[in-house]
Protein backbone atom coordinates (compact mmCIF):
# COMPACT_ATOMS: atom_id res chain seq x y z
CA UNK A 1 0.00 0.00 0.00
CA UNK A 2 1.17 3.33 -1.24
CA UNK A 3 -0.67 6.76 -0.01
CA UNK A 4 -0.36 7.54 -4.23
CA UNK A 5 -2.46 3.78 -4.24
CA UNK A 6 -4.53 5.03 -1.72
CA UNK A 7 -5.75 7.80 -3.38
CA UNK A 8 -5.98 6.68 -6.58
CA UNK A 9 -8.45 3.62 -5.12
CA UNK A 10 -10.60 6.22 -3.32
CA UNK A 11 -10.96 8.59 -6.55
CA UNK A 12 -11.90 5.28 -8.55
CA UNK A 13 -14.67 4.03 -5.33
CA UNK A 14 -15.95 7.50 -5.94
CA UNK A 15 -16.13 7.48 -9.52
CA UNK A 16 -19.02 6.42 -11.75
CA UNK A 17 -16.74 5.88 -14.84
CA UNK A 18 -16.67 2.27 -13.77
CA UNK A 19 -20.69 1.61 -15.00
CA UNK A 20 -21.37 1.32 -18.28
CA UNK A 21 -24.02 4.71 -18.20
CA UNK A 22 -21.26 6.23 -15.92
CA UNK A 23 -24.10 6.43 -13.19
CA UNK A 24 -22.85 4.24 -10.61
CA UNK A 25 -19.69 3.99 -8.35
CA UNK A 26 -18.61 1.98 -5.78
CA UNK A 27 -20.12 4.46 -3.11
CA UNK A 28 -23.56 4.56 -4.92
CA UNK A 29 -23.87 1.56 -2.88
CA UNK A 30 -21.04 2.10 0.00
CA UNK A 31 -22.06 5.11 1.27
CA UNK A 32 -19.10 7.07 4.13
CA UNK A 33 -22.33 7.68 5.90
CA UNK A 34 -23.91 4.16 6.75
CA UNK A 35 -20.21 2.59 7.21
CA UNK A 36 -20.60 1.93 3.94
CA UNK A 37 -23.48 -0.11 3.29
CA UNK A 38 -26.80 1.36 1.24
CA UNK A 39 -29.43 1.85 3.06
CA UNK A 40 -32.01 0.35 0.72
CA UNK A 41 -33.23 -2.65 0.77
CA UNK A 42 -32.18 -3.90 -2.42
CA UNK A 43 -29.01 -1.66 -4.19
CA UNK A 44 -29.45 0.06 -7.26
CA UNK A 45 -26.90 -1.28 -10.27
CA UNK A 46 -27.79 0.23 -13.60
CA UNK A 47 -30.78 0.94 -15.64
CA UNK A 48 -32.90 0.48 -12.53
CA UNK A 49 -31.73 -3.40 -11.94
CA UNK A 50 -31.51 -4.35 -8.34
CA UNK A 51 -29.05 -7.12 -6.08
CA UNK A 52 -28.87 -8.02 -3.08
CA UNK A 53 -28.72 -5.41 -0.27
CA UNK A 54 -24.97 -4.31 0.31
CA UNK A 55 -22.85 -5.12 2.81
CA UNK A 56 -20.78 -2.27 4.67
CA UNK A 57 -17.39 -1.96 3.59
CA UNK A 58 -15.25 -2.34 6.66
CA UNK A 59 -12.67 -3.97 8.32
CA UNK A 60 -12.26 -5.77 5.29
CA UNK A 61 -8.45 -5.81 5.51
CA UNK A 62 -9.16 -9.12 7.67
CA UNK A 63 -11.67 -10.84 5.75
CA UNK A 64 -10.91 -14.15 4.02
CA UNK A 65 -14.09 -13.85 1.53
CA UNK A 66 -16.65 -11.34 0.65
CA UNK A 67 -19.78 -10.94 -0.37
CA UNK A 68 -23.14 -12.61 0.83
CA UNK A 69 -22.22 -15.60 -0.84
CA UNK A 70 -18.88 -15.71 0.03
CA UNK A 71 -18.03 -15.46 -4.12
CA UNK A 72 -14.53 -13.38 -3.96
CA UNK A 73 -11.55 -14.35 -2.34
CA UNK A 74 -9.73 -11.28 -1.59
CA UNK A 75 -10.58 -7.75 -1.44
CA UNK A 76 -9.45 -7.42 -5.10
CA UNK A 77 -11.56 -10.05 -6.41
CA UNK A 78 -14.08 -8.23 -4.38
CA UNK A 79 -13.37 -5.20 -6.53
CA UNK A 80 -13.49 -7.22 -9.95
CA UNK A 81 -16.66 -8.54 -9.70
CA UNK A 82 -19.29 -5.66 -9.45
CA UNK A 83 -18.00 -4.13 -12.81
CA UNK A 84 -18.77 -6.71 -15.19
CA UNK A 85 -22.09 -7.74 -13.50
CA UNK A 86 -25.23 -7.44 -15.27
CA UNK A 87 -27.39 -5.88 -11.89
CA UNK A 88 -24.71 -3.57 -10.53
CA UNK A 89 -22.06 -1.90 -12.84
CA UNK A 90 -23.20 -3.56 -16.25
CA UNK A 91 -19.34 -2.98 -18.09
CA UNK A 92 -17.11 -4.92 -19.55
CA UNK A 93 -12.90 -4.53 -18.39
CA UNK A 94 -11.90 -3.66 -21.67
CA UNK A 95 -14.08 -0.71 -22.23
CA UNK A 96 -13.59 0.48 -18.41
CA UNK A 97 -10.14 0.60 -19.19
CA UNK A 98 -10.54 2.16 -22.37
CA UNK A 99 -12.43 4.88 -20.72
CA UNK A 100 -9.36 5.48 -18.12
CA UNK A 101 -6.28 5.59 -20.55
CA UNK A 102 -8.15 8.74 -22.32
CA UNK A 103 -9.33 10.50 -18.59
CA UNK A 104 -7.44 13.49 -18.66
CA UNK A 105 -6.11 12.69 -15.19
CA UNK A 106 -6.14 9.25 -14.69
CA UNK A 107 -3.21 7.70 -16.73
CA UNK A 108 -1.24 10.51 -14.47
CA UNK A 109 -2.43 9.21 -11.29
CA UNK A 110 -1.53 5.76 -12.31
CA UNK A 111 1.97 6.33 -13.00
CA UNK A 112 2.27 7.99 -9.85
CA UNK A 113 0.50 4.94 -7.96
CA UNK A 114 1.91 2.03 -9.99
CA UNK A 115 5.12 3.70 -11.93
CA UNK A 116 3.21 2.44 -15.57
CA UNK A 117 0.61 4.70 -17.20
CA UNK A 118 -0.79 1.30 -18.92
CA UNK A 119 -3.97 0.86 -17.07
CA UNK A 120 -5.24 -2.95 -16.28
CA UNK A 121 -8.13 -4.03 -14.63
CA UNK A 122 -5.36 -5.75 -12.27
CA UNK A 123 -4.16 -2.19 -11.09
CA UNK A 124 -7.88 -1.06 -11.06
CA UNK A 125 -8.74 -3.16 -8.27
CA UNK A 126 -5.44 -3.27 -6.57
CA UNK A 127 -5.63 0.82 -5.72
CA UNK A 128 -9.50 0.46 -5.00
CA UNK A 129 -8.39 -2.63 -2.42
CA UNK A 130 -5.61 -0.56 -1.34
CA UNK A 131 -8.16 2.70 -0.26
CA UNK A 132 -10.88 0.06 1.17
CA UNK A 133 -8.33 -1.67 3.46
CA UNK A 134 -7.89 1.74 5.31
CA UNK A 135 -10.91 1.80 6.35
CA UNK A 136 -10.77 0.77 9.38
CA UNK A 137 -13.29 0.93 12.85
CA UNK A 138 -12.20 0.45 16.08
CA UNK A 139 -13.11 3.67 17.92
CA UNK A 140 -16.82 2.52 18.85
CA UNK A 141 -17.88 3.52 22.87
CA UNK A 142 -17.48 -0.24 23.28
CA UNK A 143 -13.58 -0.11 21.86
CA UNK A 144 -13.39 3.09 24.45
CA UNK A 145 -15.24 0.89 27.58
CA UNK A 146 -12.73 -1.82 26.65
CA UNK A 147 -9.54 0.30 26.78
CA UNK A 148 -11.11 1.42 30.38
CA UNK A 149 -11.79 5.18 29.08
CA UNK A 150 -15.46 5.07 29.65
CA UNK A 151 -18.56 3.37 30.90
CA UNK A 152 -21.06 1.73 30.04
CA UNK A 153 -25.05 2.13 31.09
CA UNK A 154 -26.63 0.24 33.16
CA UNK A 155 -28.76 -0.71 29.75
CA UNK A 156 -25.74 -1.03 28.09
CA UNK A 157 -24.21 -3.55 30.19
CA UNK A 158 -27.41 -5.29 30.51
CA UNK A 159 -27.26 -5.62 26.71
CA UNK A 160 -23.15 -6.42 26.90
CA UNK A 161 -24.42 -9.46 29.74
CA UNK A 162 -26.73 -10.70 27.12
CA UNK A 163 -24.89 -10.31 23.77
CA UNK A 164 -22.08 -11.99 25.04
CA UNK A 165 -24.08 -14.56 27.61
CA UNK A 166 -26.21 -17.94 26.95
CA UNK A 167 -29.21 -15.40 27.43
CA UNK A 168 -28.98 -13.73 23.92
CA UNK A 169 -26.06 -16.02 22.61
CA UNK A 170 -25.20 -13.23 20.10
CA UNK A 171 -21.30 -14.24 20.56
CA UNK A 172 -20.73 -17.53 18.91
CA UNK A 173 -21.07 -15.78 15.42
CA UNK A 174 -20.44 -12.21 16.28
CA UNK A 175 -17.99 -12.82 19.25
CA UNK A 176 -14.30 -11.26 17.92
CA UNK A 177 -12.99 -8.24 17.61
CA UNK A 178 -14.69 -7.62 14.00
CA UNK A 179 -17.86 -8.42 15.57
CA UNK A 180 -18.34 -11.40 12.64
CA UNK A 181 -16.86 -14.81 12.60
CA UNK A 182 -16.49 -14.75 8.79
CA UNK A 183 -18.25 -17.54 8.20
CA UNK A 184 -21.51 -18.61 6.53
CA UNK A 185 -24.67 -19.58 8.43
CA UNK A 186 -28.86 -20.27 7.63
CA UNK A 187 -29.71 -18.18 10.58
CA UNK A 188 -33.73 -19.44 10.19
CA UNK A 189 -34.95 -16.56 7.79
CA UNK A 190 -37.13 -18.88 6.01
CA UNK A 191 -38.32 -22.19 6.02
CA UNK A 192 -38.08 -22.54 1.91
CA UNK A 193 -35.20 -20.27 1.27
CA UNK A 194 -35.66 -17.82 -1.61
CA UNK A 195 -32.04 -17.19 -2.04
CA UNK A 196 -29.79 -20.08 -2.21
CA UNK A 197 -26.98 -18.21 -0.43
CA UNK A 198 -23.57 -20.03 -0.58
CA UNK A 199 -24.92 -23.14 -2.31
CA UNK A 200 -25.40 -20.75 -5.23
CA UNK A 201 -21.50 -20.61 -5.24
CA UNK A 202 -20.56 -24.48 -3.33
CA UNK A 203 -23.02 -26.09 -4.88
CA UNK A 204 -23.66 -27.82 -2.10
CA UNK A 205 -26.26 -28.97 -0.60
CA UNK A 206 -25.84 -28.33 2.87
CA UNK A 207 -24.44 -24.61 1.96
CA UNK A 208 -28.46 -23.54 1.18
CA UNK A 209 -29.72 -20.46 2.18
CA UNK A 210 -26.07 -20.12 4.67
CA UNK A 211 -24.80 -16.29 4.39
CA UNK A 212 -21.59 -15.01 5.60
CA UNK A 213 -22.03 -13.15 9.15
CA UNK A 214 -21.87 -9.70 8.28
CA UNK A 215 -19.97 -7.32 10.69
CA UNK A 216 -21.63 -5.55 13.70
CA UNK A 217 -19.51 -2.52 13.84
CA UNK A 218 -21.67 0.58 13.20
CA UNK A 219 -24.58 -1.74 12.73
CA UNK A 220 -26.48 0.83 14.11
CA UNK A 221 -26.40 2.66 10.54
CA UNK A 222 -26.53 0.03 8.20
CA UNK A 223 -30.58 -0.43 8.32
CA UNK A 224 -32.10 -2.76 6.69
CA UNK A 225 -30.54 -5.84 7.80
CA UNK A 226 -30.34 -9.33 6.11
CA UNK A 227 -29.28 -10.11 2.88
CA UNK A 228 -32.57 -9.02 1.18
CA UNK A 229 -33.04 -5.59 3.68
CA UNK A 230 -36.15 -7.44 5.16
CA UNK A 231 -35.59 -5.90 8.34
CA UNK A 232 -35.76 -2.04 8.68
CA UNK A 233 -34.96 -1.97 12.47
CA UNK A 234 -32.01 -3.36 15.27
CA UNK A 235 -35.92 -3.98 17.61
CA UNK A 236 -37.10 -5.97 14.23
CA UNK A 237 -33.89 -7.96 14.20
CA UNK A 238 -34.13 -8.95 17.78
CA UNK A 239 -37.68 -9.99 17.89
CA UNK A 240 -37.06 -11.87 14.93
CA UNK A 241 -33.53 -13.79 16.61
CA UNK A 242 -36.03 -14.09 19.72
CA UNK A 243 -39.27 -15.74 18.77
CA UNK A 244 -39.52 -16.14 14.68
CA UNK A 245 -36.31 -18.11 13.89
CA UNK A 246 -37.73 -21.03 10.85
CA UNK A 247 -36.62 -24.08 10.91
CA UNK A 248 -35.05 -26.04 7.83
CA UNK A 249 -32.32 -28.71 6.50
CA UNK A 250 -29.71 -26.53 6.84
CA UNK A 251 -30.39 -24.17 10.05
CA UNK A 252 -27.38 -23.71 11.72
CA UNK A 253 -27.35 -26.02 14.93
CA UNK A 254 -27.14 -23.00 17.43
CA UNK A 255 -30.08 -21.52 16.53
CA UNK A 256 -32.00 -25.41 16.12
CA UNK A 257 -31.60 -26.24 19.32
CA UNK A 258 -33.69 -26.08 22.20
CA UNK A 259 -33.71 -22.49 22.91
CA UNK A 260 -33.76 -20.42 26.49
CA UNK A 261 -36.80 -18.57 27.38
CA UNK A 262 -37.20 -15.69 25.38
CA UNK A 263 -35.77 -12.44 26.19
CA UNK A 264 -38.53 -10.03 27.75
CA UNK A 265 -39.04 -6.24 26.78
CA UNK A 266 -36.51 -5.25 29.13
CA UNK A 267 -33.68 -7.35 28.07
CA UNK A 268 -34.69 -6.76 23.95
CA UNK A 269 -34.31 -3.07 24.74
CA UNK A 270 -30.49 -3.55 26.71
CA UNK A 271 -29.34 -5.09 23.47
CA UNK A 272 -30.63 -2.90 21.21
CA UNK A 273 -28.81 -0.36 23.73
CA UNK A 274 -25.35 -2.45 23.67
CA UNK A 275 -25.80 -2.32 19.72
CA UNK A 276 -25.60 1.41 19.37
CA UNK A 277 -22.46 1.66 21.35
CA UNK A 278 -20.47 -0.25 18.32
CA UNK A 279 -21.16 3.27 16.54
CA UNK A 280 -17.86 4.45 15.48
CA UNK A 281 -18.88 8.10 14.85
CA UNK A 282 -14.73 8.78 13.96
CA UNK A 283 -15.45 6.43 10.98
CA UNK A 284 -18.66 7.83 10.31
CA UNK A 285 -17.45 11.20 9.62
CA UNK A 286 -13.85 10.96 8.85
Amino acid sequence: MTREGVALGERLFFDPILSIDSTVACGSCHDPAFSFSDPKAFSDGVAGKTGRNSMAVVNVAWMPTLFWDGRAGSVEEQALGPVENPVEMGESWPHVVEKLQRHPDYPRLFDEAFETSAITPELVVKAIAQYERTLISANARYDRFKAGEETLTAQEELGRTIFFGERGDCFHCHGTALFTDNRYHNNGLDAVPADSGLAGITGASFDLAKFKTPSLRNVAVTAPYMHDGRFETLEDVVTFYNAEVQPSATLDPLLGRTRREPLSDEEQAALVAFLHTLTDDDFLSP
